[in-house]
């Protein structure tokens, strides 16, 4: 028997892909596909940044299985690839080679995409695109033009982080510790003009049509909803008399206002410098300023509270109190109004910044049934029955219509309104770097911001010396390429040196896959609405917010704009879990790196490919072992042994009508079938075609083995294509990767069944059929496994499961 050589059979199979053009799919009006149930499965596209490491191998492999599988079922199946190759990211790698961005990006594409074709994806090669080149800048640049023209885009000053030894602003993945990353300098705040996306004029729509979306994690949609954050409540105008200036906040909790002792600004917030000049306080709060608006969102609101005292006070407009004025760093610009009333009493921020300080704490709303609220410690448990004390004529109230009666009467007093509030704001997409598409806009003096025309794009990066920013863009160091004539007077100007945030590219990508070569548009209306939504994305948790949300912001503002003809761009999320090694992510700096190419050559990528999906649920971690892999190469040894066995017996094909091998034949059809395409697991499917694999292998000369050996040929093909079409041809058939996917017999399945209710912590989750001699293990696992208990699952250990027979099985959640 010829010995089974990966490498030699996955090359040449990668070949007749190739020359086949195996993975095109046409576009309607090129073919007779638009009959056909399309479907368009898509993974995150890789930064540029270095070569494919596991967790691109899990979540590409993953898009290959439902690929192939949704093609042999007769879908026209789009499945592109490109390069995220704009942004820090590809900078800094960049900067560590000593190199060009545009040339260790490109050297690293390079590298991907030989990796990719090693691996064996299913992918149509033909729409590769890459956000670095100009054919698709272009087309970046013309859309920030149509939100620009449709009021989309904005122009003003904001802070950013800035590193005073290298005279750089930093993105916030670069600030650790409130140090600079590269060299370790304390971080400043600074303020630059800066360009923005109103993104919360979407605000209610990111929420409401949510309802769009058919299958998104749980945890997902929570975070996105965090992130927006809709609260309503008051806006209450504080003033400082000295200043005559007003200063509004926003509350959830206008029936606490009498218990409002001191107030907070944000380091940012644009009122502290004129609030200090001329204090003896004003170079204390500056310097504090400097330090707390640099450090992280989530240091800010971890970290032990701090601040320092302004010397100003504020007037309280319920009572004419005046409350001293702090600054702090847990007070946020981008939440609210960037300034709290701060209520001890009733918040555990502000006790924690009260009892630091000494300041006064004012219980103002006692508990429901007349308890007093303790002497010491904040009273947050709220509930309906609580009511106003110490608050004047509102005292004795109950809560919630306190909260009514004192809002009505800062109405009536022009200190304040009932308002609904965001904590998202708006998208800041400036970057004074140079490695990322250019704004085009140009400066004129006589006409303010002028748009490029269209017939200029793309606005060309232009070639520097130094790409390192030192106190300014780098692009404002290309003199010849930044002055140029207004396209609106013909005078003098200046072009805009920011270029746009990464997120910008991959807030469309989706779209120009669909139409890679069209040189008049970044897409075709029809063809996007041919295509789009997509059907299945993938990706990572960690671009649960900035990504997912820009993307659905881009979509509904093109579909405002009459671009498309659909308000969401992925239908169905599937977050897959990291690949771990030796207890911790895998990176570079901790020397737990197993690189993708050392195995794929070692064992072959079919074995990698199985590997990684069958080392567990795919949305779960999971440490890699080295002696994993080898138990799915000696699955595919056997599986090649087998199938050449059953060529030498020559047996007949046909499926028998009856007997226990064929009877487990079907079942696994319908099990691997039913895993991936509607429970969305993968690992089991796996499982299930090995243990098919054994029960041949004890009868080999079952009338059925013949028929079982193709079956399981077929059903490993998703996970292990190269050796599956290497035996599909050896058992006497061709293109296996355009062979229906094979249906199991109903009258091969029927067994006694029942409704097996689901519960998560004693709700009901989900209600599958059951086989009836399932043991209670296995009712378990079914349990599991619903993708509807695992939403309510979602990272939370199994304590307890209760199994009533025939009947229920309760999930404990801890």
């Amino acid at each position: 028997m010829e010995r089974y050589d990966p490498k030699t059979i996955e090359a040449r199979w990668q070949r007749v892909w190739d020359d086949e053009r195996a993975f095109h799919v046409p576009n309607p009006a090129e073919g007779e596909i638009s009959e056909r149930e399309k479907t368009y499965v898509l993974e995150m596209l890789p930064y540029p940044s270095g070569e494919l490491h596991m967790g691109h191998v899990l979540n590409y492999t993953l898009g290959d299985v439902v690929a192939h599988m949704r093609r042999r079922s007769g879908y026209a199946v789009l499945r592109p690839m490109g390069y995220d190759a704009f942004g820090l990211p590809a900078e800094n790698a960049a900067i560590r080679e000593g190199g060009h961005p545009r040339v260790v990006a490109e050297r690293n594409i390079e590298a991907i995409r030989a990796q990719m074709r090693r691996m064996g994806w299913a992918i149509d090669w033909e729409r590769e695109v890459s956000t670095h080149e100009p054919e698709y800048y272009r087309w970046t640049q013309w859309l920030f033009l149509r939100f620009f023209e449709h009021g989309h885009t904005y122009r003003k000053e904001a802070p950013v982080k800035w590193c005073p030894k290298d005279q750089t602003v930093l993105a916030n993945e670069q600030v650790i510790d409130g140090r600079c990353e590269r060299c370790g300098t304390e971080v400043e705040a600074k303020s630059l003009e800066q360009w923005f996306f109103r993104i919360t004029a979407y605000a209610d729509r990111l929420l409401d049509e949510m309802s769009l979306l058919e299958d998104w994690p749980e945890r997902v949609l929570t975070m996105q909803r965090n992130w927006i954050g809709r609260s309503e409540g008051a806006e209450v105008v504080f003033r400082i008399d000295e200043l005559d200036a007003e200063v509004p906040v926003f509350t959830t909790r206008p029936d606490t206002l009498y218990g409002a002792t001191f107030f907070v600004l944000a380091p940012e917030h644009p009122l502290v410098p004129r609030l200090v000049e001329g204090t003896p306080q004003e170079r204390e709060v500056l310097d504090y300023v400097r330090r707390a608006g640099a450090r992280s969102t989530v240091e800010r609101e971890t970290k032990e509270k701090d601040g320092v005292p302004t010397g100003r006070t504020i007037t309280n407009p319920v009572n004419g109190e005046q409350i001293p004025v702090w600054v702090a760093d847990y007070v946020l610009m981008e939440y609210g109004t960037g300034a709290i009333m701060a209520v001890p009493a009733h918040d555990e921020r502000d006790f924690a910044f009260a009892e630091r300080y000494g300041l006064p704490v004012r219980v103002v709303v006692e508990p429901a049934g007349g308890d007093s609220a303790p002497e010491q410690g904040v009273f947050v448990a709220h509930s309906a029955g609580e009511r106003l004390v110490d608050s004047e004529q509102f005292s004795g109230l109950p809560s919630p219509e306190g909260k009514r009666a004192i809002v009505e009467r800062l109405e009536r007093d022009g200190n304040g309104k009932q308002v609904i509030a965001y904590r998202l704001r708006d998208w800041l997409l400036s970057r004074q770097r140079y490695w990322g598409c250019p704004i085009p806009i140009v400066h004129c003096g006589a006409c303010g911001l002028v748009p490029v025309p269209e017939s200029e794009l793309p606005v060309l990066l232009p070639e520097v010396e130094e790409f390192l920013p030192k106190g300014r863009s780098p692009l404002a160091a290309a003199e010849e390429w930044v002055r140029t004539t207004c396209p609106s007077c013909g005078g003098e100007a200046r072009r805009e040196t920011d270029t746009m945030d990464t997120f910008v590219d991959s807030s469309w990508y989706f779209l120009r896959y669909c139409d890679p070569r069209n040189d008049e548009a970044p897409f075709g209306r029809d063809v996007a609405d041919y295509w789009l939504p997509v059907n299945q994305y993938i990706g990572g948790i960690e671009h649960a917010i900035l990504h997912l949300l820009y993307a659905r912001f881009f979509t509904k503002a093109m579909n405002d704009m009459g671009l498309v003809g659909f308000r969401e761009p992925f239908l169905r999320l599937f977050n897959q879990g990291m690949i771990h090694h030796l207890g911790a992510k895998m990176a570079k700096s901790k020397g737990n790196v197993v690189e993708p190419n050392l195995y794929a050559d070692r064992h072959g990528a079919d074995a990698l490919r199985l590997y990684v999906l069958f080392m567990g649920p795919a949305e779960q971690d999971k440490e890699w072992q080295d002696t994993g892999i080898e138990g799915t190469v000696r699955f595919l040894h056997r599986l090649w042994r087998l199938v050449h066995e059953q060529v030498e017996r020559g047996g007949p094909a046909q499926a028998p009508s009856g007997g226990a091998l064929a009877r487990k034949t079907h079942e696994t059809i319908a099990k691997v079938t039913d895993d991936v395409q509607r429970r969305f697991v993968f690992n089991t499917p796996i499982s299930a075609v090995m243990e098919l694999v054994n029960e041949i292998a004890r009868a080999p000369e079952d009338p059925a083995a013949r028929f079982a050996t193709e079956t399981a040929v077929s059903l490993i093909q998703p996970y292990a294509p190269h050796v599956a079409e290497e035996l599909w041809q050896r058992l006497g058939h061709e293109r296996l990767w355009e062979e229906p996917w094979p249906v199991a017999d109903e009258a091969q399945l029927r067994r006694e069944t029942f409704e097996l209710v689901i519960q998560v912590n004693g709700k009901v989750r989900d209600r599958v059929q059951a086989a009836a001699d399932l043991s209670r293990e296995e009712l378990v696992e079914l349990a599991r496994n619903s993708p509807r208990a695992r939403a309510f699952i979602d990272g939370g250990s199994v304590r307890q499961a209760i199994v009533v027979p025939r009947k229920l099985v309760n999930l404990v959640v801890g």
